[in-house]
């Protein structure tokens, strides 16, 4: 009769249990807070100039890519349906040459503003857009090229 007496005693002593509260850990956020709104970057004149150059580049190649896209388009209609190796055959393909000439000069454009590009990011610089804007249109304008050399070889007999 003893044990029960000693079991009872055992339940109903008080102890110092934790709290089932929260603690303060618990409670905080745990999200970032919101970044700050990028600065715009400082003006840069002197790669603003060197995209105004290449700019002029660029509407210069432009021009002359075409001009020479109406002569590459004359022989090219002058070639229809001449075997391959013909005169009128060979003229094509040496104005598509000079063609392919005009696009690769406009592409070595592309590659000098990525480089100027890879300078900025090497340096730590934040994106420029007059330069990203600029070399979307460098990209376009070689793009266009190589699709109008391939169509206009499409139409020529193959070799």
């Amino acid at each position: 009769m003893l044990a029960p007496a000693f079991l009872m005693v055992g339940c109903t002593t008080p102890a110092a249990y934790p709290s089932l509260l929260p603690r303060a850990a618990e409670s905080q956020a745990l999200t970032e807070p919101a970044p700050a709104a990028p600065t715009p970057p400082a003006a840069d004149p002197a790669l603003d100039a060197t995209l105004a150059d290449i700019q002029r580049t660029l509407a210069e190649q432009t021009a002359a890519f075409d001009a020479a896209s109406g002569r590459a388009e004359a022989a090219v209609a002058a070639a229809r349906g001449a075997p391959a190796g013909s005169e009128t055959w060979l003229d094509a393909h040496v104005a598509l040459a000079a063609l392919d000439a005009l696009r690769a000069a406009t592409s070595e454009l592309a590659t000098r503003v990525d480089d100027l590009a890879s300078e900025r990011a090497l340096a730590l610089q934040p994106d420029y857009s007059a330069l990203d804007t600029m070399a979307d249109r460098v990209r376009v304008e070689v793009q266009r090229q190589a699709e109008q050399i391939a169509a206009l070889q499409g139409r020529l007999a193959p070799a």
